[in-house]
């Protein structure tokens, strides 16, 4: 608790000699835009196949993938949020195996219709024209799931933040799980102790799940999304200003607006985000849960978001690492199990 009050009044300090300037608080950003963050293969919880290099059987691959991101997200900066997504939402329901792809057909069910995932995954036709010049380039050869995981980390990078070194080897699955994917997937209105535990059920931890929830630095989310945040104006000082904005943007929308989960730089993949909760201003209530101690453990994650909001290099450093795990994530037959899908969204 001690750690998190100072470091959170060290932060709040320097927020307050910015006021006034910028809407960024530049003097809480010390990593430099891309910086190449390089993390060795084989940790805990690696799994077998990981580190396989493409380099040998589809040597331009990086490169299409790199290509078709940049473009995309040229075109519709939000696209980068968008592929980050979808690699999380993959990940979080049996392992990294590209089940997030795969379309509902008659006797099968995919993920896309489950609540977390319906009328809000987006990208999908970024990943099928990539894989269709993959399979051009060499067919049956990069899987569907490491499509995913290379072009969120190409997205990050596109948006300004870390790189690392994507594994690969990963295999397709020829199945999916909607029960999995609705009660895998943290909710947007979720406390910190539902977080750790969501996280905890997939084998990652708490610093994890505060790292990577600083993927919230780009993208946008419906007002539904964050309509309990609304019913707290005039609750706090703080972000009354903010909230208010918020219903006004809202108001008459039905919902369906949408808003910047990172007011303050929304294309800019960097810190900002963890700045912003200390402000209040954090979009969505599991957001902004995160800089609220409240309960076991809550110290330690508020103290994190401190600790990421006064340096930036940190953060990157720690998003690396922790978008890594996740993508060790394995199914229950094992990270070589399944196949590579010619099509992202069916079988073969």
């Amino acid at each position: 608790m001690e750690r998190a009050t100072m470091a959170l009044a060290l932060v709040l300090a320097t927020l307050a000699a910015s006021a006034g300037a910028s809407p960024v608080n530049k003097s809480c950003v010390n990593g430099s835009a891309g910086a190449s963050v390089s993390i060795g293969y084989g940790g805990a919880g690696a799994s077998a196949g990981a580190g396989v290099s493409l380099g040998a059987d589809c040597p331009r691959a990086e490169e299409i993938v790199r290509a078709a991101v940049e473009q995309a997200v040229a075109a519709d900066p939000r696209m980068a949020a968008s592929l980050l997504r979808l690699h999380f939402h993959d990940c979080f329901v049996n392992g990294c195996d590209g089940s997030v792809l795969l379309d509902d057909k008659p006797f099968f069910v995919g993920e896309k219709t489950a609540g977390p995932n319906i009328n809000s995954l987006r990208g999908f036709e970024v990943i099928d024209a990539i894989k269709a010049e993959l399979e051009q380039e060499c067919p049956e050869t990069v899987s569907c799931a490491d499509v995913l995981a290379i072009a969120a980390r190409d997205s990050v990078v596109a948006s300004g933040g870390p790189s690392w070194e994507v594994e690969s080897g990963r295999k397709d699955s020829r199945t999916a799980s909607l029960q999995a994917a609705n009660s895998n997937l943290p909710a947007p209105t979720s406390g910190v102790a539902t977080l750790v535990q969501k996280f905890t059920n997939v084998g990652l931890t708490a610093k994890d799940m505060v790292a990577l929830s600083g993927a919230h630095t780009i993208g946008k989310a419906r007002c539904t999304t964050f309509s309990a945040r609304l019913a707290s104006v005039g609750e706090s000082a703080k972000d009354t200003g903010f909230l208010q904005s918020l219903q006004q943007l809202c108001a008459g929308s039905a919902g369906s607006a949408l808003a910047h989960l990172d007011l303050a730089t929304p294309a800019t993949f960097d810190n900002q985000y963890y700045i912003n909760l200390l402000s209040g201003d954090g979009l969505l209530p599991s957001d902004q849960a995160l800089a609220a101690p409240s309960g076991s453990g809550a110290e330690d994650v508020a103290a994190l978001v401190a600790d990421y909001a006064f340096d930036a290099a940190l953060f990157f450093d720690d998003f690396a690492a922790s978008m890594l795990r996740m993508g060790r994530l394995s199914p229950a037959g094992g990270r070589d199990a399944g196949e590579v899908r010619r099509n992202c969204r069916v079988v073969n």
